[in-house]
């Protein structure tokens, strides 16, 4: 699967061939005969056109509504009773298909506001500007990873055979806490966080022996990003950067589409389930981890941070709303 902040990924062709692979075809078939009002060719129309117009409004109304619903309110409003699959056929036709929602953190009208500002201020921000940011981040690795998009091939009655059934275990059966910090041209060493980070551990313990050598071998134009975690905004940190000279870049809350780094977690993950036998335990989770993230090749940091413009034009586009990644 390409991911969301990959390039080709943004190319309908391209969207198209990932994700539907060898049901393609389907789509294709389906825009052959399929829009709005229309039926399989042969059979008599059984919707009129203002019928298909209050399908399209009810379904955008709330966005949740199922087609069983729609067909209430279909028939409270026309008086008229429309199969469930006649209803899904219109929506079909107008390109609306039922899909599991994009989980984002909720964002106020002040975090709009200043998500909006600080596009606003970068949008403008060549790839040399971009190239001094050392964009850093925390993340947690469970042990078992239960990927919702998974999808296995069973007949009817196969639902729970061993072989179509996904075992889940209670908190992924152990997790790894780990920090890292990337660059254009220059990566920190993956960081292993034990217990609860706090102000005075993210100084000791990440700050002074990784990200400031780091931003040292960046030169005096680097600039450090973090979020507004509590641990990062703690005063014994706030002074620790100021005394040590430290760029630090405003960070909006709420904003990890905005940060590369949560695009590069995600990368990392796939690595290490994709190039490696069922893991053992947390420290041969933590020990694949730091090899994958060795090994991450150049060219996704180039493409990771050449994407930090195409995110600061969606945002603001959106009026400080969400983004694509």
């Amino acid at each position: 699967m390409v991911p969301r902040w990959c390039p080709q990924a943004r190319s309908g062709q391209a969207t198209s061939r990932v994700h539907l692979g060898h049901c393609q075809t389907d789509s294709t078939f389906h825009s052959h005969w399929e829009g709005p009002g229309k039926t399989h060719p042969g059979q008599p129309k059984k919707t009129t056109p203002r019928e298909d117009r209050l399908i399209e409004r009810l379904a955008l109304q709330t966005r949740t509504a199922s087609s069983s619903i729609i067909r209430r309110q279909l028939r409270v409003a026309t008086n008229t009773n429309i199969s469930q699959q006649t209803i899904q056929n219109r929506l079909y036709g107008f390109n609306l298909r039922s899909r599991h929602p994009a989980v984002r953190p909720r964002l106020t009208p002040a975090h709009r506001a200043a998500r909006r500002a600080f596009c606003r201020r970068h949008v403008r921000w060549t790839r040399q500007q971009w190239s001094q940011v050392l964009f850093s981040d925390e993340s947690r690795f469970t042990l078992n990873h239960n990927d919702d998009r998974l999808r296995v091939w069973g007949r009817q009655g196969e639902r729970y055979i061993d072989a179509t059934v996904q075992e889940k275990v209670a908190f992924g059966g152990g997790s790894v806490m780990v920090w890292g910090a990337f660059s254009l041209h220059h990566r920190t060493p993956l960081f292993h966080v034990q217990g609860n980070l706090t102000g005075l551990r993210y100084r000791d313990e990440i700050l002074r022996p990784l990200a400031v050598p780091t931003l040292q071998q960046m030169g005096p134009q680097a600039v450090y990003q973090d979020d507004n975690a509590r641990p990062h905004r703690a005063r014994v940190v706030n002074d620790f950067l100021q005394q040590s000279g430290v760029n630090r870049m405003e960070w909006p809350a709420c904003s990890p589409d905005l940060n590369p780094i949560e695009n590069l977690w995600d990368e990392l993950d796939r690595k290490v389930r994709s190039n490696h036998p069922p893991l053992r335990d947390v420290q041969h989770l933590y020990q694949m981890l730091q090899a994958e993230w060795q090994a991450l090749p150049q060219r996704i940091f180039t493409i990771l941070v050449n994407s930090m413009g195409t995110r600061c034009v969606e945002c603001q586009n959106s009026q400080g709303g969400y983004t694509h990644y």
